[in-house]
C-alpha cells in the first residue's frame, strides 16, 4: 500500500506544483520572497557541499509561527545538549524571520519541494541525525525517503483536533502507510495521543510531552523593549488594548470597540504584508510601525512587522485574540498570558482546545460573543485573571525538555 500511495503522490504532486506556481509566485512577490535563495527549493545551494557540517538536527518549520517555535527549541536544546541545527522554513516570511533571528551556527535553508530525488539529495548533503517536523506538517516523500535512509523522523507539538482526527480516520487507509514510518510523535494532550494512534502512528512512537508553545519554562518571557515603549509613549496617555494576529474585517471591528471603550488601539495583523489593506480599512487615522511618525491626534497604531509580536504583548494592558471574531480557529493566547496581560477572545477558538476551555473554567480568559460583551469585558477586567491563566499553563511546564529528550533518542523498535 505504501508504494501505491507514494506512486499516486508522485503523480499528483508535480501537477499541483505546476498549477499552483503562478499563485505561489504572486504570493512570494507580495511577501518579498524574490532573491531570497529560492533555488534551494530545488536543492541548489551557493555553498559547496564539502563545507556543510554533517550530523545536524533538521527542523522543518513552515512559516513564522513554526520558525519562532523552532528557534525557542534550538535555544533550549543548546543549553542541555551538544547539537547543531539546520532550520528549514517553507515560506518567504518564515525564511526572513529565520535568517534574522537564527543563532550563530544555525544553517538556514529553504525546504526542498517534496520530490523523492530532492529529499534524497538534501539528506545526503547534510546527513542529519534526526528530522523534526514542527507541528503537523506531513510530507510523504520527506517521511518515506528519510525513513529509508535510516534517519529518525518525527513531529513535535503534534496537536490533532477532533475535526482533523475524524477526517484522517476516514482516510486512514491512505495516510497510515506514511504515519507508520514516524519514529517520534510528541503530542500536547492525552486526547492527541489517542487520535494519532487511531490513524496509524505506532504506540511506541507516540509520547505525551505537553504543549511546547505553552511551556512557561521553554523560553525567555515576553519583555518590554525600550524602542517599543518610546513609540507608545508618543500616543495619548490611556490604557492600551492590543488586537493580535487579526484577519480581514477584524481590524476595523476591534478598532472601533477599543475607541468606544476609551483605550489606545493597537492592531497587529496576522500577516504584515496586509498593511495597505489594513490602513485602508481603518481610514486616515493610522500610524504604521514600519513608517513610524509621532501621532498628531487620535491615530490607531498598526504593528506591521514580523517576528516581534511576543515582545509587543508585554506593552499591552489587555490583549484581544484575532481570528476568533469574524474568522474561526483563534490564535495562541499563551504569550500574552506569559507577559502578565489579561486576555479576551471571541467565540471561535477551536484551534486551541482544550486549552481555552480550561482557561475559561479557571477564570483565566474572557470569551465574548458580541460587541456589547466585548465592551463590558474591557471595562471590567477581573482581578486575578492572569494568575489563574498562568496556573493553567503551568501543567505544560517541562514540555520543551521532554520534547528535546524525545528527539535525542534512538529510533524506537
Amino acid at each position: 500500500m505504501l508504494r501505491f500511495m507514494l506512486f499516486i503522490w508522485n503523480v499528483l504532486y508535480p501537477l499541483v506544483v505546476v498549477l499552483a506556481a503562478p499563485f505561489w509566485m504572486v504570493k512570494m512577490f507580495r511577501r518579498d520572497g524574490w532573491g531570497s535563495g529560492l533555488l534551494e527549493r530545488l536543492g541548489i545551494y551557493e555553498r559547496d557541499a564539502e563545507y556543510e557540517k554533517s550530523g545536524a538536527v533538521y527542523l522543518h518549520a513552515v512559516s513564522v509561527g513554526e520558525v519562532l517555535l523552532a528557534l525557542k527549541l534550538i535555544t533550549k536544546w543548546r543549553e542541555t545538549h551538544d547539537a547543531h541545527f539546520i532550520l528549514v522554513p517553507t515560506t518567504a516570511t518564515g525564511m526572513a524571520v529565520a535568517r534574522e533571528k537564527a543563532p550563530r551556527g544555525v544553517r538556514v535553508i529553504y525546504a526542498p519541494l517534496d520530490f523523492g530525488f530532492l529529499i534524497r539529495r538534501v539528506m545526503m548533503r547534510f546527513t542529519p541525525v534526526a528530522v523534526v517536523m514542527v507541528e503537523s506538517e506531513l510530507w510523504p516523500n520527506l517521511i518515506t525517503q528519510t525513513h529509508r535512509m535510516g534517519i529518525p523522523i518525527g513531529v513535535l507539538n503534534a496537536r490533532l483536533s477532533p475535526r482533523s482526527g475524524q477526517r484522517l480516520t476516514a482516510l486512514k487507509r491512505y495516510v497510515a502507510p506514511f504515519l507508520e514510518l514516524l519514529d517520534h510523535v510528541g503530542v500536547p494532550e492525552e486526547e492527541d495521543l489517542k487520535r494519532w494512534q487511531r490513524i496509524g502512528v505506532r504506540p511506541a512512537a507516540t509520547v505525551l510531552t505537553g504543549n511546547v508553545k505553552f511551556d512557561p519554562d521553554g523560553a525567555a518571557l515576553p519583555r518590554k523593549r525600550a524602542e517599543f515603549g518610546s513609540m507608545l509613549e508618543t500616543f495619548p496617555p490611556r490604557p492600551i488594548a492590543m488586537a493580535i494576529s487579526t484577519f480581514s474585517g477584524e481590524e476595523e471591528y476591534l478598532d472601533a470597540v477599543f475607541r468606544d471603550a476609551g483605550f489606545q488601539s493597537v492592531i497587529v495583523p496576522r500577516h504584515a504584508e496586509r498593511r495597505a489593506e489594513v490602513a485602508r480599512a481603518l481610514g486616515d487615522h493610522v500610524i504604521l510601525r514600519s513608517q513610524f511618525t509621532p501621532p498628531l491626534a487620535d491615530e490607531t497604531f498598526v504593528i506591521d512587522s514580523t517576528g516581534e509580536l511576543c515582545d509587543w504583548t508585554a506593552h499591552a494592558d489587555v490583549v484581544v485574540i484575532g481570528k476568533s471574531f469574524l474568522e474561526k480557529g483563534g490564535q495562541n493566547p499563551s504569550e500574552a498570558i506569559l507577559a502578565g496581560v489579561p486576555v479576551i477572545c471571541g467565540p471561535h477558538m477551536a484551534n486551541f482546545e482544550p486549552l481555552v476551555s480550561e482557561l475559561i473554567k479557571a477564570g483565566g480568559i474572557q470569551m465574548v460573543n458580541s460587541r456589547e460583551e466585548l465592551l463590558n469585558a474591557l471595562a471590567n477586567l477581573p482581578v486575578g485573571q492572569v494568575r489563574a491563566a498562568r496556573k493553567v499553563l503551568d501543567k505544560h511546564a517541562g514540555a520543551m525538555l521532554r520534547t528535546i529528550e524525545l528527539f535525542s533518542q534512538e529510533r524506537p523498535r
